[in-house]
C-alpha cells in the first residue's frame, strides 16, 4: 500500500527545528547554484511546507535548489524572471514538483512543469503529492500530473521497511528515492 505525504507530514518533517534553523534550511537551498541539483518548484501558497519537502528530499541525498529568492533572478516578474528560471532548470539534474491544491491555481508552477518536462523527459521529473488526508487526492484530477512519476510512502519489493519512493504507476514499477535521486 502506497501512502501520499500529507501536508502534517512535512510541517513534521521542519517541526524539530526551530525557526531560524527553518531560515537557514530555505536560505541554503535559495543561495546555492542550480546546476546538478534538485530543482524543487512549488507555489508560493506553500512556503510553510517548503522546508519539510526540502529535507524530505535531503534526507535521501538530494542536494535542493528553490528559486524564492534567488539573487540572479530580477527583484519582480518579468521576461528576464522566465528566462532565469527557464535556464535553472535545464542546469538542474532532477525536477520535483510539490503539488497541492495551490498548485493548480499558480501561474508558475504548470510553467515550470512544462519546461521540466522538455529539458529532463519523464524520467527525471517527479510530483511529490501533498494531500490534507490520506484519502484527499483532488491534486491527481489534473489531468497533466497524471502523466509523471510521484513520490509516495510504502511497501517496496525487497524491501523490509516502508520507504519513500517514485512510483510509475503506469507500469506499476517503483525505485528507491534515494536511487532515482542518484540516477
Amino acid at each position: 500500500m502506497i501512502e501520499y505525504a500529507t501536508r502534517s507530514d512535512l510541517l513534521g518533517f521542519a517541526a524539530n527545528l526551530d525557526l531560524s534553523e527553518q531560515a537557514s534550511v530555505r536560505k541554503t537551498a535559495e543561495d546555492r547554484s542550480p546546476e546538478g541539483v534538485t530543482f524543487l518548484s512549488h507555489s508560493s501558497k506553500d512556503q510553510e511546507l517548503v522546508v519539510g519537502a526540502v529535507r524530505l528530499l535531503t534526507g535521501h541525498g538530494a542536494t535542493v535548489y528553490i528559486d524564492k529568492k534567488d539573487p540572479a533572478l530580477p527583484p519582480y516578474t518579468s521576461k528576464n524572471t522566465a528566462i532565469g528560471l527557464k535556464r535553472r532548470i535545464q542546469q538542474s539534474r532532477k525536477f520535483v514538483l510539490l503539488a497541492s491544491k495551490n498548485s493548480k491555481d499558480s501561474r508558475w508552477v504548470p510553467w515550470e512543469l512544462g519546461i521540466a518536462d522538455q529539458a529532463k523527459g519523464l524520467s527525471k521529473v517527479a510530483i511529490l503529492p501533498t494531500v490534507e488526508s490520506q484519502t484527499d487526492v483532488t491534486w491527481s484530477s489534473w489531468e497533466y500530473l497524471g502523466l509523471y512519476d510521484r513520490i509516495v510512502w510504502g511497501d517496496l519489493q525487497g524491501r523490509e521497511t516502508r520507504v519513500w519512493m517514485v512510483l510509475d504507476e503506469s507500469k506499476n514499477t517503483a525505485t528507491e528515492l534515494s536511487e532515482w535521486l542518484r540516477s
